[in-house]
């Protein structure tokens, strides 16, 4: 939704999906006056400019059956009958305050592309770090581990907001946990981000206490929290036909 972010800490970041599909990332999606969303093979994620239902019907405009939309809200949102709505449950968003680094296991990181793309969404699969489709790593730079030619970690950049950049999928094959390559990866994308003068952010479902604990180790504190909709259009043949959203 978009609302004034007043003199709220962070304030570009109340509505990240809004503000980066209206930026740095317009030519990733399709918008509406009063919508915006993703185009569907990059990210599921979408945005309306308030909750009345006309920008819902414009959500609903953007939307094919069968489609999944994620949108973040302060409350769960009410949707008018043209759409479903699942409130998939609270989201933190955590800024990067301090750069603390941490010891982690010595291994050598390669970019990830186009090549890498079966590869990094069977990791995501396994892992559930978040919606990773076929043209998420157009999103920013995407960097993992492989063992033996295969990959076992990867992490990179997702939204992008005007001075600040997302981290995003942080995986690690459960194999290779305990290691410290989620750590190291992670310091490796944000110290990308700060030298192009940005400041590093992200989002972890709030039940999901081991990520964030590794977050706060590594610099990171909460901004917001939001709650995370799975949206649907109600003339979907299964509102499910959609690859279900997971998250941290």
């Amino acid at each position: 939704m978009v609302g004034d972010p007043g003199n709220e800490p962070h304030g570009e970041l109340s509505t990240p999906i809004w503000t980066a599909l209206g930026t740095r990332q317009a030519h990733l999606g399709d918008a509406d006056v009063l919508a915006r969303r993703y185009q569907p093979d990059v990210a599921p994620f979408a945005a309306v400019a308030d909750e009345l239902p006309a920008a819902f019907e414009a959500l609903h405009g953007l939307m094919r059956p069968g489609e999944v939309a994620a949108v973040l809200s302060r409350e769960p949102v009410a949707v008018p009958p043209i759409l479903r709505s699942t409130t998939l449950g609270a989201v933190h968003q955590m800024v990067a305050d301090a750069h603390l680094e941490q010891a982690g296991f010595d291994a050598d990181f390669l970019d990830l592309g186009d090549d890498d793309v079966d590869e990094m969404i069977a990791l995501t699969q396994l892992t559930q770090p978040g919606p990773f489709v076929r043209r998420t790593h157009v999103m920013g730079r995407y960097i993992g581990i492989r063992d033996n030619g295969k990959l076992i970690a990867m992490a990179g950049e997702r939204m992008r907001v005007p001075g600040y950049t997302e981290v995003s999928a942080v995986c690690v094959d459960p194999a290779w946990r305990g290691k410290g390559l989620a750590a190291l990866l992670i310091n490796v994308v944000r110290t990308d981000i700060e030298r192009r003068g940005e400041i590093p952010f992200l989002h972890v479902f709030g039940g999901n206490h081991s990520a964030i604990a590794l977050y706060e180790r590594l610099g990171f504190r909460l901004s917001r929290i939001f709650m995370l909709n799975q949206i649907t259009r109600a003339d979907s043949t299964d509102a499910t036909t959609g690859r279900p959203l997971h998250g941290n």
